[in-house]
This record gives C-alpha cells, sequence and structure tokens, in this order.
C-alpha cells in the first residue's frame, strides 16, 4: 500500500512507517548517524550517571579495606514531539505514480531531519529537545582564530581520552568543511597540492580528519566557528516508537486536497558531558 492510496485513508501502521519516515529520517539526519539511537516504548528513559568513581587502595593482610562508594545520579529522557501537516491536492495523488506519492513521506522525512540537527547542534529551546549547545559540561578546545591546522583536532582526542571516551565522528557547517577541504600539506617552502584531509574508505565524499569522519550540515545548524567532536558511546537519540503518520481525505475537502500529518517523538542525552568536545576559533 503506498502512503496515498485509497486504502490509506486513516493512521498508517508501524510497519508501513518505518520505510516511509524512521528509515529515511536515520539516513538522512547527522545527529542520528552519529549517535546511538535508542527506541522505546516509555515517556521516559533513564540514563545513570556516575558523578565519583570508588577509590580502593593498598593494604596489608587481614587488614580493614576503607568502605568507598561511588556516586551516582540519572538523566531522565523525556521525549518531546514535533509534528508536521501538509496538504497535497487530488490531482498530484490521482495523476501521479504510486512511487511519486510516497516521495511525499521521503520529504516529511527530510524535513524532520533538519529540524532534528537544528535541536543536536543547538542550545534550547521551548517544547523541543536540550541541544549540545546548552551543555555545561563540555570540554572546550581553544583553536585559534582560522582552521588552518589540524592540531586543535589532535588536542580534542587527547581531552576526550583524558576522560575515558573515544571520537568517531567530527561535525562542522559545510563553510568550515570546505575550508578544511581546501588544506594542502607542506613540503618545505614549496606549496603541495595533496589535501590535507584523508577520504572516508567507506564513502569516498565523506572527509576524515586523523582517520575520523567528517560531516558537514547546512548553513545555519552549526555556526562557521564551531565544530563538534561526538563520541558515539557516549551520544544518544531516544526515539518513541509510537511515530505515526496519518492521511486524511475530508480536513482540506473544500480545495481539493488531502492531509498529510507526521508525529515524532524523541529526545537527547550525554550521559557523560566530558565526552563531548567544542573546538571553537575567535573568528577575528
Amino acid at each position: 500500500m503506498t502512503l496515498l492510496s485509497s486504502a490509506a485513508g486513516g493512521v498508517l501502521k508501524p510497519e508501513q512507517i518505518g520505510p516511509l519516515v524512521v528509515q529515511p529520517l536515520t539516513e538522512q539526519s547527522v545527529a542520528m548517524q552519529v549517535s546511538t539511537v535508542i527506541a522505546t516504548d516509555s515517556p521516559e528513559f533513564r540514563f545513570p550517571r556516575v558523578t565519583s568513581t570508588p577509590t580502593g587502595g593498598w593494604f596489608g593482610e587481614a587488614e580493614e579495606i576503607d568502605l568507598s562508594d561511588p556516586g551516582i545520579d540519572e538523566k531522565i529522557c523525556t521525549p518531546k514531539a514535533f509534528k508536521s501537516l501538509t496538504k497535497i491536492s487530488n490531482e498530484l495523488v490521482n495523476d501521479s505514480s504510486p512511487k511519486a506519492a510516497d516521495l511525499v513521506g521521503q520529504l516529511m522525512a527530510a524535513d524532520i531531519a533538519r529540524a532534528v540537527d537544528a535541536r543536536y547542534f543547538g542550545g534550547t529551546l521551548a517544547k523541543a529537545p536540550d541541544g549540545l549547545a546548552s551543555l555545561a559540561g563540555a570540554q572546550l578546545v581553544d583553536a585559534g582564530t582560522a582552521w588552518d591546522s589540524l592540531d586543535p583536532f589532535a588536542d580534542a582526542i587527547a581531552k576526550a581520552t583524558d576522560v575515558g571516551a573515544t571520537i568517531t565522528a567530527w561535525c562542522a557547517s559545510s563553510a568550515t568543511v570546505n575550508t578544511l577541504m581546501k588544506l594542502k600539506q607542506f613540503s618545505g617552502d614549496t606549496d603541495s597540492l595533496v589535501p590535507l584531509l584523508g577520504s572516508d574508505p567507506n564513502m569516498p565524499t565523506r572527509k576524515q580528519v586523523l582517520g575520523i569522519p567528517l560531516y558537514g550540515l547546512p548553513a545555519g545548524v552549526i555556526d562557521d566557528t564551531v565544530i563538534w567532536a561526538i563520541c558515539r558511546e557516549k551520544a544518544f537519540v531516544v526515539l518513541r516508537n509510537d511515530v505515526s503518520l496519518a492521511v486524511d481525505q475530508s480536513a482540506y475537502f473544500s480545495s481539493d486536497s488531502v492531509g498529510v500529518r507526521s508525529v515524532i517523538r524523541l529526545d537527547f542525552a550525554w550521559p557523560h558531558e566530558q565526552a563531548v568536545i567544542q573546538l571553537s576559533i575567535s573568528g577575528s
């Protein structure tokens, strides 16, 4: 059954929504590509956080061992709703092929992906999940006044290692990625034509910085003065399973159109905030 077939006059089943919305969303959203995605049926999802570790010591035989307790709290995720409503003329529905009709679901998924990425790398927004820019515990790397070397990336890797994290992705604006791609290797006083960045063997169009994939995002999602370093094992997107896609042939009866509504609920979590590294330049 296609999205706008006569049998789709209500809410589609979960197995039908997956290929139309969820799968394209996970493929298009950078936030979901660089994070661990957790699907849940619960209105809340809890992540335990260790605030202090137990400390042992060296003791002699039969000597009483000092008691040491870990400090533990939790990060509670409450998925927030992103909703989209659009209408399509019946002429388009009736005159296009089934694949063209299904394209509507793909377009809605693309819209959700853009919104998810904007939130993931953003700050705080009423009724929406808090993003990376809202983290108080993220580590900072001063990259100077321009993206002109890979030294700040090495510093970020070292900072992540210090807190037991492994950087698995760099995320930057498309303009910043373009700047980095133009950096060249140098040999003596002669400029080299060999790019400084490497290529991802699994995706030749994507570049790597010190062996780690570099993701570019559209203008406005990440500031050109900032690059985020993400550890997938310590970054989460919590997605509710109750994604819905409804088709209504009566809502826009007077305009001879069909209404299509999508609802998706998700939240983000970085239980170990120091595993997130922000590289920044002054821009001056």
